[in-house]
């Protein structure tokens, strides 16, 4: 197999896959990690790939593999097109309300599954780590990653109704208020795709508690 085409399957398997080490990609892969993290050198080098270093529960943080933004365009969402004409047409049929209303039933779905995905975890690391993954059985290829400060980010590198969301920004608010209401947590956006941002981030902290009140 050439060296072009193997590189396109390091590629594509990113695309399928999400974030992974040169080890994880070789085995579905067929190749050796060495053999993976050439191409994937060329690729950075390409600007197609990059890297960023992943805390596991045991021993040091991994280095692990992502598309870039240059190397998401590479996979143009063949939906899009028609995703854009479907909210298009429902809010000429419908109006602005009609698109409000769509919304609206999306974002109580999502609430009801992913309240689903965390009913049975109290902790709000795990609660965010199973929205996450429900995120990324979506197509978000989601990830949440530690910070020393005690909070969390939550990390989406894409993001599959982009082109919904870029005509209507009711989309992208009804998601944050999913994640607030779902997590019981202070949730900032703090990167945005639709702000020129790489991919959408969410900052996530522990919600705040009044203070209590003392009866005198």
């Amino acid at each position: 197999m050439k060296s072009g085409q193997s590189a396109e399957r390091v590629l594509h398997k990113l695309k399928t896959q999400g974030p992974a080490t040169a080890a994880m990609l070789a085995e579905p892969l067929g190749m050796t990690s060495m053999g993976v993290r050439q191409h994937l050198k060329k690729l950075a080098a390409e600007g197609l790939v990059e890297t960023f270093e992943k805390a596991e529960q045991v021993g040091r943080p991994k280095l692990f593999w992502k598309l870039s933004g240059a190397g998401h365009r590479r996979f143009p969402d063949r939906h899009a097109e028609l995703t854009l004409s479907l909210v298009n047409q429902v809010e000429k049929l419908f109006g602005k309300e009609g698109l409000e209303r769509l919304i609206e039933a999306r974002q109580q779905e999502m609430e009801e599954r992913y309240r689903a995905a965390t009913a049975s975890l109290d902790a709000l690391p795990d609660r965010l780590q199973a929205l996450a993954d429900a995120r990324s059985d979506e197509g978000y290829m989601a990830e949440v990653i530690a910070q020393e400060d005690g909070s969390w980010l939550l990390v989406e590198h894409h993001c599959p109704i982009c082109a919904a969301a870029t005509r209507c920004q009711g989309f992208c608010r009804s998601e944050l208020e999913i994640f607030r209401d779902v997590l019981g947590a202070h949730v900032t956006r703090t990167v945005w795709l639709q702000d020129n941002g790489r991919h959408c981030a969410y900052l996530v902290s522990e919600e705040a508690r009044e203070p209590a009140v003392m009866e005198v």
